[in-house]
């Protein structure tokens, strides 16, 4: 069974950085809404297993008073003028990027995701706040409609926020959930109380305390802190809207609650997400593809890749290609860019990971790399797996692992490569390889998923924010990102103004008359043209 390269690090792990002092650490979780008295809970760094955070929980009371709190401060923020949102979302944009090393180690700390993955969310972060504070005014401007009557029916459609959105936020990607869908949120207008994952609660405060410091007004943004099953009923009770990442079982029991409140819901659920290789791909490209897919943030990423079909032609080249680079990878603990794969986040993710492919290999899967956990490296490393010989009665044949972990397939052609690719409830994410861009594009098509890459493992369709991101099955409902990311919060209104004549006939012409007229009318617009 072959084994990553892990670079040496002391028992113990890398100590935290000098960034993250005890005032530090106390000041982010002074930030959280709830009582002097609460109580609190204890994270633990995932490199090492010590402790890190101590956080004041919050109640269901808790959560009542921010809802509260933030509906006073939302009618103040939806009357500022839209010019004077948008300069703070630059301002904070040039504060992330200044200040990025804070939240790179506090990333770090809380997710045990290497560097450049923590970077990666940045990035994002900075292409999203840009992205809205550039185009929030096209989108949120009134807009002229057509009239009923040409002529005579003045329409225009506008935009009112939601009110107060609730957000709630994975610990997969803390910056990036954290952040992303609430900046749309508040750019529209409205207030946002947030229930971020509590270990990862840090790197959501580091972010709502810069954009304060941006000058968002106090009370905009307010952030609590428990579990789903204490103050997840007061969130959806108070909530106008609901942003969720997560589970399908959760998203699940979400989506039935809205609907029971007649309040809207978006959510970005789990993924089992396809990789095809058709025989015309560059196999050294594909191959260094296929670790970009796997294996960022220790595979816990929603729209990673767990399922690799590729050609039976180039079968063995890929697998030969894809082997060799994933045992290069150099795993281990490290505040800077000098690791690959970092750690997994809880004990929780450790055991499915472990559970998933220890089934795998006992109903007869073989391990082409990794295989096994590293407790010499620190208490949640797992190291990067590929597995071949996948069948329909093993766990993750079709269960999301969300870990480092990939099965290689073949197919035939590419009516069984897109056949296998579909063959599963969700539809979050795919990717496609061919050196014909146009092939590639139209095989991509043909997957079910909500977004698709060609040469490419999901950095090109998440990156492309002006295009929607979202998921169909399993994978959820929604979308952010581009128009419907920001739109989604707000109702549309429609004011039509009739001018001179309407539908009712004209005092002293008959009914008979009037409707003979109106017909005529409608059978020289259809001549005309007019839509």
């Amino acid at each position: 069974m072959a084994t990553a390269h892990a670079r040496p690090t002391t028992a113990r792990g890398p100590r935290l950085p000098a960034s993250l002092t005890p005032a530090v650490l106390r000041r982010l979780a002074g930030r959280v809404s709830a009582a002097p008295d609460a109580a609190r809970v204890t994270t633990s760094a995932p490199y090492t297993g010590v402790p890190l955070a101590d956080l004041p929980v919050s109640t269901p009371a808790d959560v009542e008073g921010a809802f509260a709190r933030a509906r006073t401060a939302q009618r103040a923020w939806a009357a500022t003028p839209l010019a004077e949102r948008r300069k703070i979302l630059l301002r904070y944009h040039d504060l992330v990027l200044a200040r990025q090393d804070e939240v790179l180690d506090l990333m770090q700390a809380e997710n045990g995701k290497t560097r450049r993955d923590a970077f990666l969310e940045v990035v994002d972060i900075g292409i999203v706040s840009r992205y809205y504070a550039r185009n929030a005014a096209r989108y949120l401007a009134p807009r002229r409609r057509r009239g009923a009557i040409p002529l005579l029916t003045h329409t225009t459609e506008v935009r009112h926020p939601k009110g107060v959105v609730a957000v709630i936020s994975p610990w997969n990607y803390p910056l990036s959930m954290a952040a992303s869908d609430t900046l749309a949120a508040l750019t529209a207008g409205n207030a946002v109380v947030q229930k971020p994952d509590t270990q990862t609660a840090l790197t959501a405060l580091w972010s709502m305390e810069l954009m304060y410091e941006a000058g968002l007004p106090e009370g905009v943004w307010q952030m609590v802190i428990g579990r789903g099953s204490s103050i997840g009923g007061a969130l959806m009770d108070n909530a106008d809207y609901m942003m969720f990442t997560g589970s399908t079982a959760t998203g699940r029991e979400i989506a039935s609650d809205a609907g029971k409140r007649l309040i809207g819901a978006s959510l970005e659920l789990g993924g089992k997400n396809p990789m095809i290789v058709l025989e015309d791909a560059d196999i050294e490209k594909a191959a260094e593809g296929a670790v970009a897919a796997c294996f960022p943030s220790a595979g816990q990423l929603c729209v990673s890749v767990e399922r690799l079909y590729v050609a039976e032609s180039v079968r063995d080249a890929f697998v030969a290609a894809f082997t060799a680079r994933t045992k290069r990878l150099r795993i281990g603990a490290a505040y800077d860019y000098g690791v690959d794969v970092g750690s997994l986040t809880t004990p929780a993710q450790l055991k499915t990971v472990t559970e998933h492919v220890g089934d795998a290999v006992a109903k007869g899967a073989t391990v082409l790399a990794g295989g096994r956990a590293r407790p010499d490296l620190g208490p949640l490393f797992y190291e990067p797996t590929i597995l071949t010989g996948v069948t329909p009665d093993m766990t993750l044949h079709a269960q999301e692992t969300f870990g480092p972990v990939v099965s290689v397939h073949s197919f035939r052609d590419v009516d069984d490569a897109v056949e296998q690719a579909n063959a599963t409830a969700y539809g979050l994410n795919a990717s496609v390889w061919s050196r014909d861009g146009r092939r590639g594009r139209a095989v991509a098509a043909r997957v079910h998923a909500g977004t698709v890459n060609v040469n490419e493992a999901f950095a090109a369709a998440w990156g492309s924010v002006d295009a929607p991101m979202g998921g169909m099955g399993d994978s959820g409902l929604g979308r952010r990102h581009g128009a419907e990311g920001i739109l989604k919060y707000t109702e549309p209104q429609t004011i039509a103004h009739q001018r001179v004549l309407g539908f009712t006939p004209p005092r002293r012409v008959a009914p008979e008359t009037w409707a003979a007229v109106l017909t005529g009318g409608l059978k020289a617009l259809k001549a005309l043209g007019v839509r």
